[in-house]
């Protein structure tokens, strides 16, 4: 098929790269000249596993292009997938002002049947607003589709390749064959398409990651619970997810969640709950803990310092808001950073991949090392913030020799009790005891 894909976000370009990879034609389109011309070039924008080589064997093969010329690119395709930013606005709700202006956009191009897609995240009720835009301007057969996207940062042509599900929200029995035809090669009886309404498909995404946020921070609850009464929450972990009704997947607590969905799709769906007059409780509380859960290693700090952080050295192990993505939208990391200079802390800093990202809003703050070693000569302690998988197995006597004293505060639980007892660290995690040195 010919298809095209408008934005080429982590959404769109893996969206575009994986659809091409099975045969389609496909053009990708953005406004952002200088971003184009660098794609036609071969280089990727975004880090993301196992992309690039997909990415450069579809352009070779002309089966992936990309274009700042959205009536060019719509012209022969027939499936129009729109994978636009839906920022958070000030009062928490999605800002639906790219898609609008792209529907406006379109209605007044397209010459012939298209399927317009919704596959970025999207408040109840856009599927209405897009066709509504654009059948106010045009005479042209159409229709508006909901489908979202599954894709989990770090894991995203995986996800594509090999969906759990896919959901297609319409009413239209001429979409859904075309629709049926275009991801048969990634459906089978375990991996299904499921239809429904687009109602129900635009909230079904929002139902999916605010529940995985609710899952998360309630971890997080019982961890910070395990601290105060003693118990152990890898423990308490395993025996909740050894029960299949509740499944041991997003029960790791941590430092709290961030990145590009969990947070905006939480506080979009208490939005869009208030503006129906439903006052969604529990969401708001998972936005409130999850706003304390990231500073939570500093009370931590404070309290092993005696409340005397200034001039304190300070590592950070992790800036990304997850392994395997340079991605730093709503990071704990920053969280943490901005809190420790707030205390007139000096911070060094690594991240395999995220390293650029973080520069832009620190450059001249902090400092940035180019390994994970480099930058612990002479702190005080080390904090970690992302459990990527290269921190996990450490040189400890390398640490420990680097180290103004061994002294490690870990917001994602990497380390053993046992180990970290054995090597001589003061360790402090998450939802576990104290390792104390002897």
């Amino acid at each position: 098929m010919n298809l095209t894909v408008i934005g080429t976000g982590y959404v769109g370009l893996v969206t575009g790269t994986c659809l091409s990879d099975m045969g389609n034609n496909v053009t990708c389109v953005d406004i952002d000249e200088l971003k184009v011309e660098k794609m036609k070039k071969g280089m990727v924008p975004i880090y993301e596993p196992n992309l690039e080589e997909l990415f450069h064997k579809n352009i070779k093969g002309n089966r992936l292009r990309f274009t700042t010329n959205l009536e060019e690119a719509i012209k022969d395709s027939t499936v129009i997938f729109l994978a636009l930013p839906t920022p958070q606005d000030q009062d928490g709700s999605a800002d639906l002002s790219y898609v609008e202006s792209v529907a406006h956009d379109l209605s007044k191009i397209i010459k012939n049947y298209k399927i317009i897609i919704n596959k970025s995240t999207v408040p109840v009720g856009t599927s209405d607003i897009v066709r509504e835009i654009i059948s106010s301007q045009t005479s042209v057969d159409f229709d508006v589709v909901s489908n979202p996207e599954f894709l989990r940062e770090g894991f995203a042509v995986k996800d594509f390749m090999e969906p759990q599900r896919i959901i297609i929200g319409s009413s239209s029995k001429r979409a859904k064959e075309v629709l049926t035809r275009l991801y048969k090669p990634f459906i089978d009886v375990k991996r299904p398409i499921i239809f429904m309404d687009e109602r129900s498909s635009e909230l079904t995404k929002y139902a999916a990651n605010t529940f995985l946020a609710t899952k998360i921070t309630f971890m997080n609850e019982i961890a910070n619970l395990c601290e105060i009464i003693g118990a152990d929450v890898d423990k308490v972990r395993m025996g909740m997810g050894s029960d299949n009704r509740i499944g041991n997947r997003f029960l790791y607590p941590g430092i709290g969640y961030g990145g590009s969905c969990f947070p905006k799709d939480v506080n979009a769906l208490v939005k869009s709950s208030d503006e129906s007059n439903y006052d969604f409780k529990i969401l708001k509380s998972v936005l409130d803990i999850n706003v304390r859960q990231k500073k939570s290693l500093i009370p931590k700090l404070s309290e092993y310092y005696k409340n005397n952080l200034e001039n304190k050295k300070v590592a950070i192990w992790g800036l990304a808001f997850k392994p395997n993505t340079d991605d730093i939208r709503e990071a704990p990391a920053i969280d943490v950073i901005n809190e420790l200079l707030l205390r007139k802390v000096s911070i060094s800093v690594y991240d395999p991949e995220a390293m650029l990202n973080m520069k832009r809003i620190y450059e001249g703050k902090i400092q940035f090392g180019s390994n994970a070693y480099g930058i612990l000569e002479n702190v005080d302690c080390l904090l970690i913030c992302t459990e990527w998988s290269e921190f996990v197995s450490p040189d400890f006597e390398k640490v420990k020799s680097l180290m103004k004293e061994p002294v490690i505060f870990d917001g994602r639980n990497i380390f053993e009790l046992d180990t970290m007892k054995k090597n001589g660290f003061h360790y402090e995690s998450v939802g576990r005891k104290i390792v104390h040195r002897d």
